[in-house]
Formats: C-alpha cells, structure tokens, sequence
C-alpha cells in the first residue's frame, strides 16, 4: 500500500525544515489534537498513540541531508515506512511531501487507508503552521 501527500509550500530553507524534522521530539508538535501519549525514546525513536488506536513506535531508518527522512515502524509485525522528502524551492521556500509506504492484506490496508491518509495529511498541516 502507498499513501502519499499533496505537496505543501513551507516558508522556511531546506536546511531548517530537515533540521527540524530530524529532531524527532518535534513530532509531539506536528501530531493529531486526537494524541493521547506521546514519548520520545532515544534520539532515533519515539512512541506515540491517538486515541482509540495501539500505541506506534517509529525509529529513523534514513536520512539524506537535506532532502529526505525515513521513518519506519519498530515492530516487524506491521512493517511500513514514513518519509518526509523535503525540497528546496528558493531561500526561504521549501516543498515538503509525506509518503506512507506498508505491506498489509487487502483488508487490513482497507481499514487504515483513511486513517493514515488523514494523519499525514495533519501532520504535514501542522508542520506549515509549526514552522511559521
């Protein structure tokens, strides 16, 4: 299953929406107002859990400044990835697109299309609002 993004416009460099996202105690300030636990575990990986959903922990697999992180689910029971590619469009304007690549049933990506889709969808938002 891939999910990805629009392209958002962040009135921010390159270099400071990598650095920014590379932090990965910054996501607390990207996620849902649906978070219910948020826990930064060391400085590669973080867990966190919205309401009403099991608890994910995400570590970083990738990163090439300044142009793309991957995260990626620490669990091999549901293994998927998170990438944020960031590109620079001018000094103080840079795109930022998320994609949510996983491997699940015909059933199980049916259940969790919409729900992936609209979280990244806030994450992204939040990351514009953030970065201001």
């Amino acid at each position: 299953m891939y999910i990805e993004t629009p392209k958002k416009n962040i009135s921010k460099s390159q270099e400071q929406v990598f650095d920014f996202l590379i932090e990965l105690k910054n996501f607390e300030k990207l996620m849902p107002n649906s978070i219910d636990k948020f826990e930064l575990i060391n400085e590669d990986r973080f867990l966190f859990a919205l309401k009403g959903m099991p608890e994910i922990v995400l570590q970083r697999k990738e990163q090439h400044p300044h142009n793309k992180i991957v995260l990626g689910a620490a669990s091999d029971k549901l293994p998927f990835t998170l990438t944020a590619d960031i590109l620079s469009i001018a000094d103080n304007e840079t795109q930022v697109a998320l994609s949510f690549q996983g491997e699940f049933n015909a059933m199980m990506a049916m259940m969790i299309k919409t729900p992936i889709t609209n979280f990244m969808d806030t994450l992204l938002e939040n990351l514009g609002e953030t970065l201001v």
